[in-house]
């Protein structure tokens, strides 16, 4: 008969160990071991996992047939973006985000508009069924079709989906369920852990999509072990601020798609409805020119992005001058105005600065360096950069201008939203003109600030 014992699993790695310690013995995170109880099988052939474990012969990788895996489009086209055009038969999703973000509603409105051509099913472990009717009634979906489960038993759950065979299953959150195999609570290390593994083998065996909404921390992590995100094909990281109406959905892991793809949506009284053109979203209305102030093409997955970029540089009062950015990295800001100083003889030693990135949008890529740069330099001098200006570029510390990838789309989309004028990489310069748009290509940033002057 399998004895049950106690082990301690961290939470941040999945590793377990014999009794508790201060910090994790194989990731050295400190406060993440959590106490659960394994039951340890008496032999390997009556292992639960067992029966779903198929050898097959070992095969030359050229003999393999590769094709082509056809995709479910759930009738919300930035929802498909993100995940590559669609869902895949047997593919497993995970989609996190901070509370009230939207997460179930945006699923709930997926799984409506699938439901007119392929069986569906949603599973809440959060709310009863009466909530998921009223929210569905609130946002007028056409929910005849749509088999609804609240059940947070793991059999039970596996029991159903077995019973239904629909296309398409989604688990409201993974974080509620519990296996009667475990004695740990809901939403412990073992129980997310094993819920999450045994959903992803029915999805695998059956060919049934699953998608797990999943809680997050307070740093804005998914909660749970790191082996979640390893488990499943696809993760998917809900953003943007409650008080705005827009939000942004990004891949951070797609095993049937490319990474880094966002999708934009908008929030309304009727649901999220995406957004076509997301450019206009980032860039902000002014009147006249102002100080500050410079647009950059950003490439999010396949899309690329205009957004704006604002700088404020004033007289600091305080011995130390500020540093501060919001949706840029801070770091690069203080290596960019070392860079400043030394290849432009710009001192900005006695000066605040404070850079925003427009629209609540995060931007990671290094080729928002130029752009921050020509808009310190304009508030710096308080003088407004060219009407219809456009720049992106890395800018290394020898003062080079480094190219940016899939530079013609950038500036393409550019074109197609009136601008005029585009400071650019030399090594990005376009072989044939773009109708509509002057191009500027530079190689150091002393020539980029020359060309401003």
């Amino acid at each position: 008969m399998a004895k049950n014992r106690t082990v301690y699993v961290c939470a941040e790695c999945g590793g377990t160990t014999p009794k508790w310690q201060g910090k994790c013995p194989h990731c050295n995170a400190w406060n993440t071991l959590e106490e659960t109880v394994e039951s340890s099988a008496p032999s390997a052939a009556a292992h639960r996992y067992a029966p779903l474990a198929s050898s097959s012969p070992v095969r030359s990788l050229s003999e393999i047939e590769a094709r082509e895996t056809p995709r479910q489009p759930t009738g919300l086209d930035e929802f498909d973006r993100v995940l590559g055009g669609g869902l895949v038969a047997g593919a497993v999703v995970l989609i996190g985000g901070d509370p009230g973000i939207g997460k179930s509603t945006l699923l709930l409105q997926a799984l409506a508009s699938l439901s007119e051509t392929t069986p569906v099913l949603y599973v809440t472990g959060e709310e009863s069924a009466e909530q998921v009717a009223l929210r569905a009634r609130r946002l007028g979906l056409a929910t005849g079709n749509v088999n609804l489960l609240a059940e947070i038993r793991l059999e039970a759950i596996q029991a159903a989906v077995s019973e239904q065979k629909p296309t398409v299953a989604v688990i409201d959150s993974i974080q509620t369920l519990y296996s009667g195999e475990l004695t740990a609570a809901p939403g412990s290390v073992s129980q997310v852990r094993e819920c999450a593994a045994q959903l992803t083998r029915l999805a695998k065996q059956t060919g049934i999509a699953i998608v797990m909404i999943g809680h997050v921390t307070k740093d804005g992590a998914l909660a749970g072990p790191r082996v979640l995100e390893h488990i499943v094909d696809t993760v998917l990281y809900f953003e943007g601020d409650t008080h705005s109406s827009y939000r942004l959905v990004r891949a951070f892991k797609n095993r049937f798609g490319a990474v880094n793809e966002l999708g934009v949506f908008a929030m309304t009284d009727r649901g999220l409805r995406g957004v076509a053109n997301p450019s206009a979203l980032f860039l902000s209305q002014h009147e006249q020119q102002v100080a500050g102030s410079c647009v950059m093409a950003t490439q999010e997955g396949t899309r690329p992005l205009l957004v704006e970029i604002q700088a404020l540089v004033d007289s600091s009062h305080a011995p130390n001058p500020r540093r501060l950015t919001v949706g840029l990295e801070g770091n690069r800001l203080a290596m960019l105005l070392a860079v400043l100083h030394r290849h432009a003889g710009v001192s900005t030693f006695d000066q605040d600065v404070f850079v925003n990135a427009v629209g609540g949008v995060r931007i990671t890529e290094p080729a928002a360096d130029l752009p921050v740069l020509l808009a310190i330099m304009s508030s710096l001098r308080d003088r407004p950069l060219p009407r219809g200006l456009i720049a992106f570029g890395e800018v290394g510390l020898a003062g080079e201008i480094r190219p940016a990838p899939r530079g013609q789309e950038r500036l393409r989309e550019a074109a197609k939203l009136g601008f005029s004028v585009a400071l650019i990489p030399k090594a990005n310069a376009p072989r044939q003109p773009i109708e509509g748009l002057e191009i500027w290509a530079v190689d150091r940033l002393d020539a980029a600030l020359d060309k401003l002057r």
